[in-house]
């Protein structure tokens, strides 16, 4: 696990991330970069994948609605999807890469993508937020 952790910690820090956290011995590290909306975003190394995940809002009155335009939305998202924790109610944006050949390019376009989701889809995860 230790030469993937420092493929990607060097990719991470390559990309002018954040790290406000790391344990190479579980295979987190969490990163920060307020400007582009990612607040700690976690990256898991669990070999053979690379989990990438970010809560993003707790729904506290779920309903269909709300439930149905997450997963529409889910169709637009380039990298990454839409996801619920175990409780179904908090919303966590999720992608998993493969560790294997993973290069800067693939890393840095799934973080791109939860920005970008972030950027354009903010006024309904707000309204998300409050219902």
């Amino acid at each position: 696990m230790k030469e993937p952790f420092k493929t990607i910690k060097n990719y991470l820090i390559e990309l002018n991330y954040n790290i406000t956290h790391e344990d190479e011995d579980e295979g987190v590290i969490i990163i920060q970069d307020h400007d582009k909306g990612i607040n700690n975003l976690i990256l898991g190394i669990a070999s053979p994948i690379l989990i990438i995940e970010q809560y993003i809002f707790k729904i506290s009155n779920p309903n269909k609605a709300v439930l149905q335009q997450l997963l529409q939305k889910n169709r637009d998202i380039v990298h990454g999807a839409f996801v619920l924790d175990e409780s179904g109610e908090k919303v966590i944006f999720r992608d998993t890469l493969q560790i294997e050949n993973i290069d800067l390019n693939e890393l840095e376009g799934s973080i791109n993508s939860l920005s970008l989701l972030l950027s354009e889809y903010s006024e309904n995860i707000i309204q998300f937020s409050k219902s």
